[in-house]
């Protein structure tokens, strides 16, 4: 069952601060601290028995341990790091089961674009105001944390709004 515009707005205002952190973080460092991993994960279980079903909320932390396991074949597989990883389990009960063909229509654009994004900025001006940045250096490896970030928020925005 999807989520209902209450749950979904509930969701997205609690995460925003997460996901900009994520964001940044993963430009700045190349790297999503633990602690903001366990603080995603930490919001779903104080959140979620106040706006979800007590059944459904339950059975949602089995996303996580699915995504981990997902999440450490793709880190295994070099498509993505461990902090990515980490958070895209973190993050997997937040998106019903019956939503996961939505969230990839969602995340497979965000990750061509964001990619795209990230490397026209880095032949830009910008990179040399935000020259400390990790991400800028390194030629063969993308912050994945980035479209991550912005597909769950994206996912939660339209749910929030009634949209999808």
């Amino acid at each position: 069952m999807p989520l209902d515009t209450f749950q979904a707005l509930c969701f997205f205002v609690t995460l925003l601060p997460v996901c900009l952190f994520v964001i940044w973080s993963d430009l700045a460092t190349m790297k999503i601290p633990n602690k903001v991993v366990l603080a995603t994960l930490a919001l779903y279980a104080i959140v979620g028995p106040f706006v979800l079903p007590v059944d459904d909320y339950a059975w949602r932390f089995s996303h996580a341990v699915v995504m981990l396991f997902a999440g450490m074949a793709m880190n295994a597989g070099g498509v993505m790091g461990a902090g990515d990883a980490k958070f895209l389990a973190a993050a997997a009960p937040f998106v019903p089961l019956g939503d996961a063909i939505f969230l990839g229509a969602i995340m497979a654009p965000m990750i061509i674009v964001t990619f795209i994004l990230h490397r026209i900025a880095r032949a830009t001006p910008l990179s040399t105001v935000t020259a400390h940045w990790e991400s800028w250096e390194r030629r063969r490896e993308f912050p994945m944390g980035v479209p991550l970030a912005l597909t769950l928020l994206t996912y939660l925005g339209l749910r929030a709004l009634g949209a999808a």
